[in-house]
């Protein structure tokens, strides 16, 4: 077996190498993880050229040139994210199995959980996604020569996917912070990028390839969705250029708007309306939150989709630090979402139940219903700040 062992890569990188690489040179192999995130981006020099922008940044190109090789080496691509796919891991699969399919490369979409409808928009072709269960499914994940998890990688995020995925056949693409556990023997992960959707626009670009307009579009829509429409602090100036970049190809930020945020099913709002009802807040603590329990979510036929953005109703609460919503799966299961308007770190306090993501916005999934498992939670959070 590979002896392996940590080394510092450029600009401070760590890199897992084994015995064949070492520090003296060698490729990669194994795991390798972005540099901390930057300072604040108000102190940052803001007159920059645009191209002096859109370069990839070193320490995010050493390793993404690594992914390349092994993803242009392939035949059969499987991508795969995270459990209740969002906007960046759907745009993300999306602009990268446009991408792939341009170059000759077969690519498949198989998910631990359907992916979205609201993002269906963005398939360069419908029958890409092969749904986990289904004979295509079954087919795509069999024939695969690599597996590519995109926004994620802890095992418990992919759910049951986590163990169709060979470690020796899988790569990672994520800007999340790393966790304990990953899954794949090869690992990009660089929390200073805005959204994973700009990880793979640096991808295409590291290739010397134009960005096919579906990739573009898949780009934008990632970049859109976990950026809160450039209103979070994870917006940057580069990646505000990525965006214009994509914009430059044809891109209709008109239609993004209309698709995403502008129609919704009756359900939806009547499913806002009874969360609302659940609403509670605690002044002391600047915490707030709501409830949706199964059978509410049953009843109005809610999908998953259906919750997206509920949890910015209860951060806007004034005086709210922390703001979470606890969904239950019907599976036994209770979904948290945390939000964070100030100093409290609600990735650590999702980590305490299992479950992870970003500083500002994180989530969890934790056995049992919202009356076993609010309790401790709310406790948690009366002490995150």
């Amino acid at each position: 077996m590979a002896r392996v062992k940590r080394t510092l890569g450029p600009r401070g990188q760590r890199v897992r190498r084994d015995g064949c690489g070492g520090a003296r040179g060698g490729v990669p192999s194994t795991r390798c993880i972005g540099g901390d995130p930057a300072p604040p981006y108000a102190l940052r020099p803001l007159l920059m050229p645009s191209h002096d922008l859109l370069a990839v940044p070193e320490s995010r190109a050493f390793p993404l040139r690594r992914v390349l090789q092994r993803l242009l080496a392939a035949r059969r691509v499987v991508l795969v994210t995270h459990v209740g796919a969002d906007g960046d891991g759907s745009g993300s699969q999306a602009a990268l199995a446009a991408w792939l399919e341009s170059r000759g490369i077969e690519a498949a979409i198989v998910n631990p959980t359907p992916f979205p409808d609201l993002f269906r928009f963005c398939l360069h072709r419908q029958d890409v996604v092969a749904e986990m269960g289904t004979p295509e499914g079954e087919a795509a994940l069999a024939d695969a020569d690599l597996f590519v998890v995109l926004d994620t990688s802890e095992p418990p995020r992919v759910g049951a996917m986590a163990e169709r995925l060979p470690p020796e056949r899988t790569l990672v693409v994520d800007h999340h912070p790393a966790g304990t556990e990953v899954v794949g023997d090869t690992a990009v992960q660089d929390p200073s990028a805005g959204a994973t959707g700009e990880m793979v626009y640096d991808l295409i670009t590291l290739a010397g390839d134009a960005v096919p307009h579906a990739s573009a579009l898949g780009a934008y829509v990632a970049i859109v969705s976990d950026t809160g429409s450039f209103r979070y602090s994870n917006t940057t100036p580069r990646i505000h250029a990525v965006a214009a970049e994509l914009l430059g190809r044809g891109i209709d930020p008109e239609v993004v708007y209309r698709r995403m945020f502008a129609t919704a099913p009756l359900r939806r709002l009547e499913l806002l309306r009874e969360a609302l009802a659940t609403l509670r807040t605690d002044p002391e603590a600047r915490i707030a939150w709501m409830t949706v329990r199964a059978d509410t979510a049953t009843r109005l036929g809610a999908t998953g989709e259906d919750f997206d953005g509920l949890i910015e109703h209860v951060r806007s609460i004034e005086g709210t630090e922390v703001a979470m919503l606890f969904r239950e799966t019907g599976e036994g299961d209770t979904k948290v979402s945390f939000r964070s308007n100030g100093a409290a770190d609600v990735n650590r306090l999702a980590r305490r139940f299992g479950g992870g993501g970003h500083v500002k916005a994180a989530g969890a999934l934790i056995p049992g219903g919202i009356d076993e498992v609010a309790p401790p939670v709310l406790a948690a959070a009366r002490n995150a700040g």
